[in-house]
């Protein structure tokens, strides 16, 4: 045989022989090259550098150039990966074979000049079947058309539909994000500012002309709050933006990013005072509002959105506690007060339980002969934190959450208690009665003839050396069960005492028909007896003239805050039968009560 013969042999036979995997992977790859520049998915073959070994058609159409131009490129360029720093780390991780993929939305400048949205996709290819490289493909999606339904949506889920304004969650996604911006940004202010405001008096807008007047009632106001917002933009107040959005109900709020002070918020918020001011005219109904706006003005740093809306809410209440339709900048010392009260009142109750209180006596003296007839007692507060606290730091806060019950009973138990030691003390002295302070609450939310009668009956005090302080207020115009607990009360033999007499209703024709026994006369009266050089006729012929009927009424009177000798003399001469203050004694302990017992009784200032 030939050598040519042999050559052409083994032609034959390789002609012949079944194909072999690698003709089968390149059969493969031609399908794929033919699906990847046929399809309408703009995509890119990509080495580990990110460099565009290939593109599609579809590819070029999107960035606006023929396909074999791209190669070479960087396709980070080319789909802006680079312009987030988080996308472009992502990018980063799949190059490296760190990460599996990464997908992120992108906004793209279209060739004809529109944008468009697009979701870029980069993964790992499988590699090169012939020289083994490693390729990424990145596909680039047109999501435009959902991109701008989601939009629509979210602007619906965002906005409030009666104002069109930006509704609470999206002003508080706002808010957290200029809080970030404001408290990194090293060119603008670093602050941050806030006008939080509710309408006065809206509920009666809805409650007589109706929801619908309502509704254009709040568009109307945040139209003339976007106005306000705009005209201090113009002014060039501050840096960042102004965002007016509803949260809800009346309420408004306007965000300041960027602030320059308290002064553009006091200034933002009298703007928005004077347009809400001026009369509203909806179909045919002419109405005036005011509103109530606490302001908020303060470093983005260490502030939360949380600790703002707070601060806020805490204003707006002060500017409605001061008189409404005003503004009112938030104050730290009043806040400090505020979260004290707050502080206390929830301690109240607990307090009781712990032993935190206390009493002490204030000795009630006869202005004719100088001797200690009773003792007033005076609860104190040991607060662990604050101290100790008098009666004006707690008993408001008590009343208003019912925890004057418990103290109140409290009070009237160890009173009772103490007066009935001292009289066993000293047998054969005229006992020393024991006046308590009663609030209003105490007669409504409980049994306090029952309390009384059993604390009575418990400590074996004589009914006659218990005596009951209400307020004049309280008191005057008292009936149904307020009256019948005093009447019970006196029937069974307790001293009823009208306490601050001539500081509130001072209707002197429920005197007759009240069972009390005792005024005390307000302190104010006795603050206005000055010396004899500079004396002061009318307080001296009002104290004068309620002794005198007080006497005619078969009631006895007690003047309050009797501070010089001067003062009692006076006081004396008059006819006032007993006096309490410094001039006598300081509220003491019961031991030093008990050494005024022991020195005669009589009081030595």
């Amino acid at each position: 045989m030939t050598e040519r013969n042999v050559t052409t042999k083994e032609s034959a036979e390789t002609r012949h022989t079944p194909s072999s995997p690698c003709d089968d992977d390149a059969a493969s790859l031609g399908d794929y090259r033919a699906a990847f520049h046929a399809g309408r998915l703009a995509m890119a073959v990509l080495n580990r550098d990110g460099l565009v070994l290939a593109a599609n058609p579809a590819f070029g159409e999107l960035v606006g150039t023929d396909p074999d131009e791209l190669v070479a490129a960087t396709a980070a360029d080319l789909t802006d990966l680079g312009a987030d720093p988080r996308v472009w780390t992502a990018y980063r991780e799949v190059l490296c074979g760190r990460s599996d993929r990464l997908r992120c939305t992108r906004r793209l400048k279209h060739p004809e000049g529109h944008s468009v949205w697009v979701e870029v996709t980069v993964e790992p290819l499988t590699p090169e079947p012939l020289s083994g490289e490693e390729r990424m493909l990145l596909s680039v999606a047109d999501i435009s058309d959902r991109h701008d339904l989601l939009a629509r949506l979210r602007h619906l889920q965002m906005h409030d539909p009666v104002t069109r304004l930006p509704n609470r969650a999206l002003f508080f996604e706002r808010l957290s994000t200029a809080l970030e911006t404001a408290a990194f940004e090293p060119s603008g202010t670093g602050r941050i500012g806030l006008c939080y405001l509710d309408l006065d008096g809206f509920k009666a807008v809805n409650d007589t002309l109706g929801h619908r007047v309502g509704d254009r009632l709040l568009s109307a106001v945040a139209q003339r709050l976007m106005r306000c917002a705009e005209s201090a933009a113009d002014r060039g107040a501050g840096r960042g933006g102004h965002l007016v959005a509803r949260l809800g109900g009346d309420e408004f709020a306007l965000l300041v990013e960027d602030s320059t002070g308290t002064e553009q918020l006091a200034e933002l918020a009298q703007c928005v005072l004077d347009a809400l001011q001026r009369p509203f005219d909806l179909a045919g109904q002419r109405l005036s509002v005011s509103a109530s706006i606490g302001v908020v003005e303060r470093a983005a740093t260490g502030t939360t959105a949380t600790g703002l809306m707070q601060a806020a809410d805490t204003t707006l209440y002060w500017a409605k506690e001061d008189g409404k339709a005003r503004w009112t900048l938030f104050d730290p010392e009043r806040n400090a007060h505020r979260m004290t009260r707050q502080a206390l009142s929830s301690t109240l109750r607990p307090a009781v339980d712990r032993g935190e209180f206390t009493l002490e006596y204030q000795p009630l003296v006869g202005l004719g002969d100088g001797r200690a007839q009773g003792v007033e007692a005076l609860v104190r507060w040991r607060h662990p934190q604050f101290g100790t606290l008098s009666p004006n730091r707690f008993i408001a806060l008590a009343e208003e959450n019912g925890a004057i019950v418990e103290l109140g009973r409290w009070v009237l138990e160890r009173a009772c208690y103490q007066a009935r030691a001292w009289q066993l003390a000293h047998p054969g002295d005229e006992p020393l009665f024991v006046s308590v302070n009663v609030a209003v609450r105490q007669v409504w939310d409980s049994d306090l003839v029952a309390d009384v009668a059993g604390i009575l009956a418990e400590t074996g005090l004589p009914p006659r050396l218990l005596q009951l302080e209400l307020t004049e207020s309280a008191v005057m115009g008292s009936a149904g069960r307020p009256l019948q607990a005093l009447q019970a009360l006196s029937d069974m033999g307790v001293r009823i005492a009208i306490d601050d007499f001539g500081t509130g209703y001072s209707n002197l024709a429920y005197l007759s028909r009240l069972p009390v026994s005792v005024l005390k006369l307000d302190g104010s009266f006795v603050r206005g007896f000055r010396s004899q050089e500079h004396p002061n006729p009318a307080d001296e012929m009002i104290v004068e003239a309620l002794v005198a009927l007080a006497h005619r009424l078969g009631l006895t009177v007690t003047a309050e805050c009797v501070e010089s000798a001067e003062q009692a003399e006076r006081l004396r001469r008059i006819g006032c039968d007993t006096g309490q203050g410094w001039l006598y004694s300081r509220p003491v302990a019961p031991d030093r009560v008990e050494a005024l017992l022991v020195a005669g009784r009589r009081t030595d200032g």
